[in-house]
């Protein structure tokens, strides 16, 4: 099983994808943790991502495609994946159709969750407001400005990947503002055919 979840910060992607990670036994591949595996193993592409993140410039598109066909052909990915946190764009997108067709793989599912972006920051805001009372440490991320923002980047470079896959007829949308259970429920659903 191959997929991509799409959503904005806070949609539980992340929850999903841990859940969905162990229970078909493969790998959730987060852009961030392939970036520093392969500076880790120092492979070439992982030293040529080095040098672009050590002079404080954002990794390129060509850089971070070849870091995830390089992954996706390691032997833990055999069957499948589940990409997380890329693509982000459109281009990235098209590099990693044309990426799984050269490989002789496609993708088996593209599911947006779905979210009330006003709910999700009162949920941040809450979230605050409860550790703060408790007299627990609020986490740095934990902070509604900085998370209005990301939902702001989401929208502008992230949210037009719908768009794309809507059109490839590959994208379903599920409603991530209903529990944790409801959400894998339906995701599963969805998974059925693959």
């Amino acid at each position: 099983m191959r997929l991509i979840l799409l959503g904005p910060p806070g949609a539980g992607k992340g929850t999903q994808s841990k859940l969905l990670a162990n229970k078909h036994a493969i790998p959730q591949l987060s852009t961030g943790d392939m970036l520093r595996a392969a500076v880790a193993h120092q492979t070439e592409v992982g030293m040529r991502a080095k040098t672009v993140m050590d002079a404080g410039q954002l990794v390129s598109d060509e850089i971070v495609n070849q870091i995830v066909s390089e992954r996706i052909d390691e032997a833990d990915c055999t069957r499948g994946f589940i990409l997380d946190g890329y693509p982000r764009t459109v281009p990235q997108a098209k590099a990693l159709g044309q990426m799984l067709q050269d490989k002789g793989l496609r993708l088996d599912a593209v599911i947006e969750l779905k979210v009330d972006e006003a709910a999700l920051v009162r949920r941040m805001e809450n979230r605050v407001a409860e550790t703060t009372a408790s007299g627990g440490q609020v986490r740095s991320d934990d902070n509604p400005e900085a998370f209005r923002k990301r939902l702001v980047e989401y929208r502008e470079k992230t949210a037009p990947l719908s768009e794309y896959y809507s059109g490839t007829g590959e994208l379903k949308v599920v409603n991530g503002m209903a529990d944790v259970e409801t959400v894998t429920s339906e995701i599963e659903r969805i998974l059925i055919p693959a």
